[in-house]
């Protein structure tokens, strides 16, 4: 009887342990961390097709993306879809592509942290090469890293603020890949 009775109390204890544990992950997974697998070449050499990364969903909360801060939203072309890509301008700011470079209120923008030298930029049907655009309240342009395999603003125009999901900030899998995820220009606003 003794056996059993601790036998139901171990069991009592499992259960009330996995419990908790599985409602400390939903609470984490719904209101703070979300995993996000990249799908694609958009982002490479950044992120590579199958990598997995965290995102942040209560940073956004507070503050808004900042030029730099790599994001995961809904897909502008399909809300079923995520898309991750990096914020190249945020509202206010006057975006143009020419002879190959991005420049930001007039600025070529320094991008050799992220992509590679031979890499060039070109525009699209939305954001055309020697065009300057201006980006509205509440909307951001965004890019791929891997320019010339990249679905991003330069086609499907600005981003609204209301589909981003949150910013990334680790790439978690696979392992031999983890780092933290920084933003290349810390001090924009």
């Amino acid at each position: 009887m003794e056996i059993a009775k601790k036998a139901y109390f171990f069991t009592l204890d499992l259960l009330q342990t996995i419990l908790l544990a599985a409602s400390i992950f939903l609470v984490i997974y719904i209101f703070f961390f979300r995993p996000f697998q990249v799908s694609g070449e958009s982002m490479h050499p950044t992120f590579v097709d199958k990598e997995y990364i965290l995102t942040n969903l209560i940073t956004l909360k507070f503050a808004s993306p900042v030029k730099g801060d790599v994001i995961v939203f809904k897909a502008p072309t399909d809300k079923d879809k995520d898309f991750i890509k990096r914020v190249i301008g945020t509202e206010g700011d006057s975006v143009s592509v020419q002879d190959g470079f991005v420049y930001v209120n007039g600025q070529k923008l320094n991008e050799s942290q992220y992509l590679a030298t031979d890499v060039r930029t070109y525009g699209g049907s939305f954001l055309k090469d020697g065009e300057a655009v201006t980006v509205p309240l509440g909307q951001y342009i965004v890019f791929g890293d891997n320019r010339p395999f990249s679905s991003d603003s330069r086609e499907w125009g600005f981003l609204e603020e209301k589909d981003i999901i949150g910013k990334s900030f680790f790439v978690y899998w696979p392992v031999n890949t983890m780092r933290v995820i920084s933003n290349p220009y810390p001090n924009t606003k």
